[in-house]
């Protein structure tokens, strides 16, 4: 059955493709009143654009194909964050602070989980130019205000910081191909592995990496924390800055996670995740990835954040639908006509019935047109 899509690809249906769409314009409206431009980067780019710096986690996710004005390798993008960079960096050319906004279709080689699909249509907001905790408060601020405005409720946004496991592997000097053992192990929570693989390690970094998996929690882990890990400078900024942000921002759900390490090769500071009541999956994810236009000409400070429309508009309470209104066919009968454009005007849904028309297929109409006394006016549809 050649009609049939690829597996986790779908076609999203007039209700879906409506719940989507408003969606994607309240949260770009909401990312613009608050200072954050609007770009539309290509979908497709020469692959070294997509996969340099920020984007090198993206390559196993990203489909390939060659060029054929070029004879050069291309990728369909995988995510737009590394597209916002090369934009900061190479065609804004900003000196101070830049505030990005965007909103388009991703592929993915394969579902992130059983939930995902592999086209996702990804909405987000980066922030360049500032290197202080400030800037990350403000881009999960902006995060948090969204669900708000969307009245999706937040259960909690898990903190992390990936400078922490960075330090522990800096002080005991542990290869690359350790490193991303332990990374994996740590991604798991596999204590157990844990303990095999750390058992050569020099104390006290083989009880911190130990002690990763169990600093979870409230804000009170940052105590248990500075007591557990090592007394090194780098692991007491994170903690300083992880401090600083929860009391910044005492209205937002915060809990923390030290082992949380996604995007650990893209990420190099704060991280964060947000969840919503009775999803197991994570609805938003971003944090800090300074550096990231390094490859384009311009290594800038850079945090923030992104989330899957598809996704959320399965969680996010559904807004009542617009009904529509019918109209007889207008041709010739410039009255009508007239009608049917100041309504439009307005805002309302008018479907004009083709000839022979008998049923409207389309949009939910309650309403019609009619002619009463020489005068178009509006009645309700009675239902039978």
């Amino acid at each position: 059955m050649n009609w049939l899509l690829p597996e986790y690809i779908a076609d999203a249906l007039p209700p879906e493709a409506a719940r989507i769409e408003n969606l994607r314009r309240t949260l770009i409206d909401h990312c613009r009143g608050r200072g954050f431009e609007y770009v539309m980067p290509p979908l497709l780019e020469y692959l070294e654009s997509l996969l340099t710096g920020a984007g090198q986690d993206l390559d196993l996710r990203t489909f390939k194909l060659v060029d054929q004005l070029s004879g050069r390798t291309m990728g369909v993008r995988a995510d737009m964050t590394p597209q916002a960079a090369r934009i900061d960096a190479h065609l804004l050319n900003h000196q101070g602070v830049t505030r990005l906004c965007y909103c388009g279709s991703v592929l993915h080689t394969l579902p992130a989980n059983v939930s995902a699909g592999r086209e996702q249509v990804q909405i987000g907001a980066e922030l360049y130019g500032y290197g202080g905790v400030e800037a990350d408060l403000e881009i999960i601020r902006l995060m948090a205000t969204a669900f708000e405005r969307i009245k999706l409720p937040l259960a909690r946004v898990d903190l992390g910081h990936v400078a922490i496991f960075r330090a522990l592997v800096e002080t005991a000097g542990i290869s690359a191909d350790a490193e991303g053992e332990l990374l994996a192990l740590l991604r798991d929570k596999d204590v157990p592995g844990l303990g095999v693989a750390t058992r050569q390690l020099p104390s006290p970094c083989r009880e911190a990496l130990l002690a990763l998996p169990t600093l979870y929690g409230g804000p009170e882990v940052l105590e248990r924390a500075a007591a557990l890990l090592p007394d090194v400078p780098a692991i007491a900024a994170a903690l300083a800055q992880l401090r600083h942000l929860i009391a910044s921002a005492p209205e937002l759900p915060f809990s923390l996670d030290l082992s949380d390490l996604r995007g650990y090769h893209y990420h190099n500071g704060i991280v964060f995740a947000a969840y919503c009541p009775a999803y197991p999956a994570a609805i938003a994810l971003g944090g800090r990835y300074d550096g990231a236009g390094e490859a384009f000409g311009r290594a800038r400070p850079a945090t923030g954040f992104s989330m899957d429309l598809r996704q959320v508009a399965q969680l996010a309470p559904a807004a009542r639908p617009q009904s529509g209104i019918l109209a007889p066919y207008a041709a010739g009968d410039r009255l009508l006509a007239g009608h049917i454009a100041a309504l439009r005007e307005r805002g309302e849904i008018v479907v004009e019935m083709l000839p022979g028309e008998i049923a409207c297929e389309g949009p939910d109409c309650d309403r019609k047109l009619v002619l009463v006394g020489g005068q178009w006016i509006i009645e309700a549809i009675q239902e039978d």
